[in-house]
Order: structure tokens, then sequence, then C-alpha cells
């Protein structure tokens, strides 16, 4: 896999975590551009696994690096401070895949 590829990857992942923890924790903000990012994202993932198969196994491996961007991300646009997030993802990797799931 390429560098270019991985970064891209990562990104996918890091905006769909960093979207999550916006829907769960600011409720009062929701948005469909918000789910919209979701799906695009998630899509985005699900066409990247296809096309490589070897990003299974690379995804579990960068999973909490990608939540830590994401808690710090979500902390600097929220305005709420990173302990609001908690250090471990709350969002199962399934549940992040998952084209449907929104934490309510």
């Amino acid at each position: 896999m390429s560098k270019k590829n991985l970064k891209a990857f990562q990104s996918n992942l890091t905006v769909i975590l960093w979207h999550l923890l916006k829907y769960k924790y600011q409720p009062g903000k929701r948005s469909k551009s918000w789910r919209t990012t979701l799906l695009i994202h998630r899509k985005r993932l699900a066409t990247a696994f296809l096309d490589t198969p070897s990003l299974k196994p690379l995804f579990t491996e960068v999973f909490d690096k990608c939540y830590q961007k994401a808690r710090k991300e979500a902390s600097i646009e929220t305005g709420l401070s990173i302990e609001t997030f908690p250090l471990v993802s709350p969002f199962t990797p399934e549940e992040v895949l998952d084209l449907e799931y929104l934490p309510e």
C-alpha cells in the first residue's frame, strides 16, 4: 500500500470518529451535513476495504491513533474540553463502519 493510500485511509477514519464525537456530545447541533459526512467517509472506507483487503488488519492497528486525533479535533471545533471526550473510543470498530449507526 502506498503512503498516499494509507494517509487517505487514516484521514477517512479520523473524520468518521470526529463526527461521531460531535454527534454524540453536541446533540443540539446535529445536522444533515454531519450525517452526510459520516456516510461519505464510511463509503470511502468500505470501498478501500474492497479494493485493498489487506486494510482490514490495519484498521484495528490505526484505530486508536485516529481516535486520539479525532478527539483533539472535536475538542477544538466544539470548544468543549478534551476531557469531555473519553480516552478510549466510545464507538466500536463495527459501529464506526456501520452506514446506519449514529450515537443517540
